[in-house]
């Protein structure tokens, strides 16, 4: 069974006075819901289980996910409806979905012409996660090695810098933006615990902390394409895009 989780829970402040009736993930783009949009593109790659977590409108996306018929796809809903747990802890409160082995995740507002299967042949045989990131503009940006090991983060319009590294030299890093799409480790979820990180919590304030002892790398595709629809000016351009 090939894994992944489609991150559906969230408010969708940015997509507002749309989302003050739907969920994001039912926000169409053409003919069809970003949920089925990215469903389509995991399944397309072979993933044949897809866990699908939600909050904010829960049912009308539970409604819809029984409504689609996927051909030997599983699809396994995580309830966050007690409390809303940011993208880390929507990991954690999914442990039971996510099997033993590893699996991605995607943002449910993430259009991009990513070879998964190329991001998946890509995880170094160590890492507890594989960051596909590119090089392209935008204020905050993830910092890595020369080996591509993240070693920060950093806000370029503030000049706010967040690392495990005392004094780290931003100008040494290579800098890149993060797509969205990670691929993780079911080892995750012990690293979670040990590091103190529990119920509600960023996915990114966890690899900030860990990145000094664990492994988690930034993959660069030769090219990539990538839509973040989350503002209603982006739903025209990413319908030109689709089509």
């Amino acid at each position: 069974m090939k894994t992944a989780m489609i991150f559906a829970a969230g408010l969708g402040t940015r997509l507002r006075p749309l989302t003050d009736r739907m969920p994001k993930a039912l926000v169409r783009i053409g003919d069809r819901p970003l949920l089925r949009i990215v469903l389509d593109r995991l399944v397309s790659f072979g993933y044949d289980h897809i866990v699908v977590n939600v909050h904010h409108f829960a049912s009308m996306i539970e409604e819809y996910l029984a409504s689609v018929s996927v051909p030997g796809v599983t699809v396994s809903i995580s309830d966050e409806t007690d409390l809303l747990r940011d993208t880390g802890g929507g990991i954690l409160h999914a442990e039971r979905f996510l099997g033993d082995g590893r699996f991605l995740v995607h943002n449910v507002d993430i259009i991009s012409d990513l070879d998964l299967g190329w991001l998946d042949a890509n995880v170094r045989h160590d890492a507890i996660a594989t960051l596909a990131v590119s090089d392209r503009k935008t204020s905050r940006y993830l910092l890595f090695d020369d080996d591509m090991r993240l070693v920060g983060w950093t806000n370029v319009s503030t000049g706010e810098v967040r690392s495990p590294y005392p004094g780290l030299d931003v100008r040494a890093c290579r800098k890149f933006a993060f797509s969205g799409i990670h691929v993780l480790s079911h080892e995750v979820f012990s690293l979670f615990r040990r590091e103190g990180f529990a119920e509600k919590f960023s996915i990114m304030d966890f690899y900030l902390k860990a990145a000094a002892d664990c492994p988690i790398y930034g993959a660069v595709p030769d090219s990539l394409e990538l839509l973040d629809v989350g503002k209603p000016e982006s739903l025209t351009k990413a319908a030109e895009y689709l089509r």
